[in-house]
């Protein structure tokens, strides 16, 4: 498939181009628009346990829409539930995706569910990641702007748990509070970070979903009743 974006960053579009027979998994509701006679169908990739795994632990819908060209070919559009930018990866090898972040994916790319280790649980995100291997392009949406780090071996980053998009299985990651002292990190507002260290890559977003649902918490008039 080839995958064109457009309206990037801010509230980027992907429009998936497909030869004849040929099929896109995408996230339940992030279907925009198609050309004529694409089939539209729901089901749960894997079967019952790794779709209620994908959906209860990591973050994602429990069905998955897969959409096929008819015998001329089409075209499918997928954007995200927040503004904010979208990336296309093409696999060299697995690659780890947060809570949220998988938007689509080539037919021939398997997605799991998989555990982070408590570290990560500890990091405010949750424990779990949306594992995907196999061949093909992966689509992922962020919250705000998307960057890439490229870290050498050796090289580490620190990141709010929140603006993680996704990252290589070869990172190493640990969790840890953003400065000494339990003072300093309650007034520093981050609470946990998690470092990574190099070989690979970190895919970053510049919102996180969570400030947003904080924000409305209390600025919206029932937060006040």
């Amino acid at each position: 498939m080839n995958v064109e974006i457009r309206h990037a960053p801010s509230f980027a579009v992907a429009r998936v181009t497909l030869a004849g027979g040929e099929a896109v998994r995408a996230e339940s509701g992030a279907m925009m628009a198609t050309s004529g006679g694409v089939d539209v169908e729901a089901k749960m990739q894997g079967g019952l346990m790794k779709g209620l795994k994908r959906s209860m632990l990591g973050g994602e819908s429990l069905f998955v829409t897969r959409l096929t060209a008819p015998s001329q070919g089409g075209w499918v559009d997928v954007s995200a539930a927040l503004p904010g930018d979208v990336r296309v990866i093409e696999l060299g090898g697995p690659i780890n995706i947060s809570r949220g972040n998988w938007l689509a994916s080539s037919d021939g790319v398997e997605l799991d569910t998989k555990w982070g280790g408590f570290k990560n649980l500890f990091g405010g995100e949750g424990g779990f990641f949306i594992h995907a291997t196999g061949s093909g392009s992966v689509i992922v949406s962020c919250y705000g702007a998307l960057d890439t780090i490229e870290l050498a071996a050796g090289e580490s980053v620190v990141l709010d748990s929140g603006h993680v998009v996704a990252f290589d299985p070869s990172t190493q990651f640990t969790t840890r509070k953003v400065s000494s002292g339990l003072m300093n990190t309650l007034k520093s507002g981050e609470g946990l970070v998690m470092e990574f260290s190099g070989p690979g890559r970190v895919l970053t977003q510049s919102r996180t979903p969570n400030a947003l649902v904080a924000w409305l918490t209390t600025a919206l008039p029932f937060s006040r009743a």
